[in-house]
Formats: structure tokens, sequence, C-alpha cells
């Protein structure tokens, strides 16, 4: 059986409010109220993808400590232009 559309957005603003370290809560939450209505069956599969990342990682990738891998970063600098002031100063 496969998952509502809404339902699956529903989850998937959950578990980006609901990470291990409460920047990354506060990064992609903001990030999934702003866009994951919009987004395409595609890219709400790259998003989930990218959900299954280490916290650590996904913090150091938004903040350009380090790049992200090539399957992520083109959401990870969507994300990044919204996250200024959590990751650094605006």
């Amino acid at each position: 059986m496969t998952e509502d559309r809404l339902i699956r957005i529903k989850r998937l603003a959950m578990r980006s409010m609901r990470r291990g370290i409460k920047e990354m809560d506060l990064i992609l939450s903001a990030y999934a109220d702003t866009h994951l209505a919009a987004m395409s069956e595609a890219e709400l599969d790259a998003y989930e993808a990218l959900l299954e990342e280490n916290d650590q990682d996904l913090y150091q990738w938004v903040s350009g400590q380090i790049q992200a891998p090539d399957e992520h970063a083109a959401l990870i600098a969507r994300i990044a232009e919204g996250a200024h002031g959590l990751t650094r100063p605006a």
C-alpha cells in the first residue's frame, strides 16, 4: 500500500523537527514548513534520503564547513539559503 501524500508530508515534517541536534531541528523544520507541500514526489524522495543522514554531517554541509556529497549538494544548497543566522550570522 502506498502512503498518502499528505501523510508523507506530515511524517517528513515531523522527522525534520525531531532530529538529534537542536540546530538541525531548527534548520530542517523551517525548510520543511516552507517547502514540503510544494515538492514533487522526486523532490520528496530526495529530501527523505537526506533525512537518513547523520545530523553532524548535515550540519557541517549546511553550514559550509565541509562540502556535501554530490547526491545531496543541490538540496543542501537550498536548505543553506534559508539557514543564515542559524549556522552563521546573517
